[in-house]
């Protein structure tokens, strides 16, 4: 489904409202915020042949070959994929807050969301999000050409496995994330909290990562440097301040 005139023209009258009220800069350049700890943790490169980009739930959304992407585009390559770590406490374990994926060294000045182009903005309110689902605690950003990869690769291990029912995640994935904890236990827990995935048979590389408190609605940003070009990609789990200010 393209983009329609109509709505590009809706889009371009409400992108003040899709601004992000938060400002992702400090959670990669400060070391406390709202009185708790943060750390970066950086999980690798993920593979961008295509520039066209969507986050999802591996699990429970992404074997879908019909989601679409963003409908802005990004340069194509591989780019770094670092995790925003609220750091653990005797309390409370370690929480991603966010995940960035940066395109260019360029400081982003500014952060609205993505959109895929279908969004009824009619009646959009501030503080209002669309993001997109996580129903098994985990999320990834994904380059269209990757997505199809992996509707491949789902179809062909689901066949492979119909006979005894298997389970993506306890049957290939969970060891996966245990090697990563043994590999690099740095916050993370003993089941694993993240991996960056190679698709067998491919050369693509895909970063699966637990989402901030868990199962919900997150939203995505893009990050615009001055010249208003996009520069990098914010998965928000936490809002770091309205969650633990006031704590």
């Amino acid at each position: 489904m393209s983009v329609t005139k109509e709505w590009l023209s809706n889009w371009e009258l409400k992108r003040e409202k899709l601004s992000s009220p938060v400002d992702f800069n400090e959670y990669y350049t400060s070391s406390n915020i709202a009185g708790r700890e943060i750390d970066i943790l950086n999980i690798g490169y993920g593979s961008v042949p295509s520039g066209e980009l969507l986050v999802r739930d591996p699990l429970c959304f992404l074997a879908s070959p019909h989601e679409k992407t963003y409908f802005q585009t990004v340069p194509k390559g591989k780019f770094l994929v670092e995790l925003c770590v609220v750091k653990p406490t005797k309390d409370e374990c370690g929480r991603y807050a966010t995940a960035r994926m940066r395109f260019t060294e360029e400081k982003a000045v500014r952060f609205e969301e993505a959109l895929i182009g279908y969004e009824d903005l009619d009646n959009l309110e501030e503080d209002d999000y669309y993001g997109f689902n996580v129903d098994a605690g985990l999320a990834c950003i994904c380059d269209k050409t990757v997505h199809k990869a992996y509707c491949d690769f789902f179809e062909k291990w689901h066949k492979e496995h119909e006979e005894e029912c298997g389970n993506l995640y306890l049957d290939y994935f969970a060891d996966l994330f245990e090697k990563s904890y043994k590999i690099s236990p740095k916050y993370q827990c003993s089941g694993g909290d993240w991996i960056n995935w190679k698709i067998p048979e491919t050369d693509y590389h895909m970063p699966i990562f637990r989402s901030g408190f868990g199962d919900g609605t997150y939203p995505v940003y893009w990050g615009y440097d001055k010249a208003g070009s996009i520069c990098q990609m914010i998965v928000e789990f936490i809002d770091i301040r309205l969650a633990y200010e006031e704590e």
